[in-house]
C-alpha cells in the first residue's frame, strides 16, 4: 500500500497540472456564459418572505433597508430587541410590505427554532434565509481574554448558522429558496491576533461549502466574505488600533446592496470588495511570504504601540 502512494506521489502531480491547463478554457468560457445567466435572470424577491438575522445595526440593517426597496417580506432578527422597531419602521417606509421583528439570540437552538417557525407561520413560506448575525473579537489586547472568548465566538458566529439553517432547509427546499451567510475574508486569508474570529468564520465558509455540495439546486447558498465594512464593530477594533488605518473600509450600504444582488443572481461566493480576491493566490502559492508579511505588519504595530505605551 505504501508503494501505491509512492508511485501517486510521483505521478499525479504532473498530471493533474497537464489536466488543469487543458480544462482551464472550457472552463473559463463556461463561467462567462454562466455569469451572463446569472445577470440576465437574476431574481425578483417581490412580495418573498426573507428572515434576516443580525438586522438591527451595521450590514444586516442595510440588508433589511435593500431587501425592503425591493419590496421582500421580511422577519428582522437580533438579541437587541429595542433596536429592532426603528429600522422595521424604516424598512416598511422604504416599501417592504410586511416586517416582522423578533428579539432572539441566534446561538440558542431553541431561539432559532422559534423564530423560523414565526416566520413561516405569518408568512406560509420562506424564501430566503439570510444569516448575517455574528460577533467579532473582544476590543483588548489581553491576550486571556481573547481565549476566554472562544466559545462565544463559535456559538454565534458558526453554531449561530447552523441552528436556523437546520431548521429552515425543509422550507427552503419546497420554495427553491436561497441562503446568504455572512462570512469573512478571515475565514480564507489568516491574519494575526484574528485567530479566533478567523477561525470561527473559517468553519461557516466549510459548512455550507459542504451543504451545498449535499443538496445540489435544491438550495442556492451564496457564501459572503466581506473585508473591513464600516460597522460597530469596525469602529471599535479601529479605536482599539487592531486594524492598520492603511485598509480602505467599505461603506455598509454599498456592501449590503452588492450582497442581495449577488443572492439574487445566484452566486456561490462574493468578496466584498472585490479587489480583495488578489490576496487569495498569494496565499495559496506564496504561504511563506504571506506569513512573513503578516508577521512583520504586526511586529511593527506591536512596536509602535509598546513606544506610545
Amino acid at each position: 500500500m505504501d508503494s501505491i502512494h509512492m508511485f501517486m506521489n510521483i505521478v499525479l502531480p504532473p498530471v493533474n497540472i497537464l489536466v488543469l491547463l487543458c480544462f482551464l478554457p472550457l472552463y473559463l468560457v463556461f463561467k462567462i456564459l454562466y455569469y451572463i445567466k446569472r445577470l440576465l435572470f437574476i431574481e425578483n424577491v417581490a412580495g418573498k418572505s426573507v428572515l434576516i438575522t443580525g438586522a438591527a445595526s451595521g450590514i444586516g440593517e442595510q440588508l433589511a433597508y435593500e431587501y425592503a426597496r425591493r419590496g421582500a417580506c421580511l422577519v428582522l432578527v437580533d438579541i437587541k430587541e429595542d433596536c429592532l422597531k426603528p429600522v422595521a419602521d424604516m424598512a416598511r417606509q422604504l416599501g417592504s410590505p410586511d416586517v416582522v421583528p423578533i428579539g432572539a439570540d441566534v446561538s440558542n437552538i431553541e431561539d432559532s427554532q422559534r423564530f423560523v417557525e414565526a416566520a413561516v407561520n405569518h408568512f406560509g413560506t420562506l424564501d430566503h434565509l439570510v444569516n448575517n448575525a455574528g460577533i467579532g473579537t473582544p476590543s483588548t489586547n489581553n491576550a486571556d481574554d481573547i481565549f476566554q472568548s472562544r466559545h462565544r465566538l463559535m456559538n454565534v458566529n458558526f453554531w449561530g448558522t447552523v441552528y436556523s439553517t437546520h431548521f429552515a432547509i425543509p422550507h427552503l427546499i419546497k420554495s427553491k429558496g436561497k441562503i446568504m451567510v455572512t462570512a469573512s475574508t478571515l475565514g480564507w486569508y489568516p491574519t494575526p491576533r484574528t485567530t479566533y474570529y478567523g477561525a470561527s468564520k473559517a468553519a461557516v465558509i466549510n459548512y455550507y461549502e459542504s451543504l451545498r455540495s449535499e443538496f445540489g439546486r435544491d438550495i442556492s447558498i451564496t457564501i459572503v466574505t466581506p473585508g473591513l465594512i464600516k460597522s460597530d464593530m469596525s469602529d471599535s477594533l479601529e479605536k482599539e488600533k487592531k486594524v492598520n488605518l492603511v485598509i480602505p473600509v467599505e461603506s455598509k450600504e454599498r456592501c449590503a446592496k452588492a450582497m442581495v444582488n449577488s443572492v439574487c443572481r445566484g452566486d456561490k461566493y462574493l468578496v466584498e470588495p472585490s479587489w480583495l480576491r488578489v490576496l487569495f493566490p498569494w496565499k495559496a502559492f506564496y504561504p511563506e511570504v504571506t506569513e512573513f508579511v503578516n508577521h512583520c505588519i504586526v511586529s511593527t504595530r506591536h512596536g509602535a504601540t509598546s513606544k506610545r505605551s
